[in-house]
Formats: C-alpha cells, structure tokens, sequence
C-alpha cells in the first residue's frame, strides 16, 4: 500500500508546511505531494492529477482537511465515491467522520437478519444508515464550498465598507492599509482565536492566517479598538 499525502496552498504566499507537518504526523511514512493552484476546479490540478492516475487499490490519499481535495460540493463528492469504488482510502485529518474507513464501516455494520417479518423493517434501518453516511459525505463537502464563498463575500464586503469609509485600498504613507490580505486575516482572528472567543492561542492563530508576529499583534490591537 502507498500513502500519498496531498498538500495545496493558493498563492506562493501561503505557508504549506503546516498541511506537510500534520500529515506526517499522523503518517510519517507518507510521500508528501505539494501543489500550489487557485480555483475549485479539479482540471488544471496536475500534481492531484498526477495521484489520481498512479493510484490503485489498496492506495492511500491523505489530505489537511475536505477542503484540500475540493471545494465543489459536487465534484469532491462524485470523486470521492470514485476513489472508493476503486479500493482506495481516503482520510480526512480534520474531519475524520467521512474517512472512507468511517464509510466502509457503515456499509458493512448491517443488523442481523431474524427471518422473520421484521426483517423488513431491519432492512429499512440498513438501508437509513448508509445513506446518513452518504450524506455526511456530502454535508462535509458543502460546507467546504459554502465557507469559501462566505469568506470571499465577506472580503468583498470589507474592501466595500472600507471604501465608503473614506479608505485608501492599497499602501499610502502614513495612512492604515486595507488588503485583501489583511481582511481575511482579519476574520480568522476573530473566528480563531481565544481572545475573541475562539480556540486557538496566539501561535496558532498567526500560522493559520499565514502572517508574521508583528501583523499578528498589528491587526489584534486594531480589532480590539473596533
């Protein structure tokens, strides 16, 4: 069996040694596989192309979290039954319930026959769990779609509000600079981090949003000014 740990980032900016450090983690023995790519399309992906094409039964694709193989709802979910119908495991770091282990699992743990009429009505809970399994699959896809639109119209939202407040888009001496950057970073320290309710510490935070301890500190005191 071979374990290939597939790892994306957007932009060259981006960190992606955090996805490296939590597959290894979990799986030291793991070929890691980079590839930095903008979009939620699976064309155009050649290093996941490439994985798809060598991988056979028995393999293993590990990815950071659903959002690392996809975020199409409907394509993540019509590859990762495809993955699974050809003998291959999937695993999910980050959400573990829709490991393909998790989903086999489900498909197998059927209730035992009685021969009897209430098999009828075994057969119809049999037949209630695989597609709750099926679901969350699909819920777990979704939701790594719907998180990516929200965070793009909350961006376009704060460069909107951010002009009609008389700011400058972009650097001017002197004055506080609005990014496109520094509003999504923005979001995850208020999203994120324990100051703000959330549940990651300081560290943690500043390698999520990708940026330096200075712009960590920099945006924290300006969103606890607002």
């Amino acid at each position: 069996m071979k374990k290939y740990g597939y790892c994306r980032i957007s932009t060259h900016k981006q960190n992606i040694e955090r996805q490296v450090r939590n597959i290894k983690s979990k799986y030291p023995d793991a070929v890691i596989v980079k590839e930095i790519y903008t979009g939620k399309k699976f064309y155009g992906r050649k290093e996941f192309e490439r994985i798809l094409n060598i991988v056979v039964n028995g393999d293993m694709i590990i990815f950071d979290s659903v959002s690392r193989m996809s975020r199409n709802a409907e394509e993540g979910f019509t590859l990762y039954e495809e993955l699974y119908k050809k003998g291959v495991t999937l695993v999910f770091l980050k959400e573990p319930h829709i490991n393909t282990d998790t989903y086999k699992q489900a498909i197998m743990t059927e209730l035992p026959k009685t021969g009897t009429n209430v098999d009828y009505i075994l057969e119809g809970i049999n037949k209630y769990l695989l597609s709750l399994a099926k679901e969350q699959i699909r819920l777990a896809f979704e939701q790594s779609e719907k998180e990516v639109k929200e965070l793009q119209q909350r961006t376009r939202e704060g460069i909107e509000t951010a002009r009609l407040n008389g700011k400058q888009i972009g650097q001017v001496r002197g004055r506080t600079l609005v990014t496109k950057k520094s509003i999504e970073a923005k979001e995850i320290i208020k999203k994120y981090n324990k100051s703000f309710g959330g549940q990651l510490d300081n560290e943690e935070t500043m390698r999520l949003a990708k940026i330096s301890k200075a712009t960590f500190y920099k945006y924290k005191r300006e969103l606890e000014r607002m």
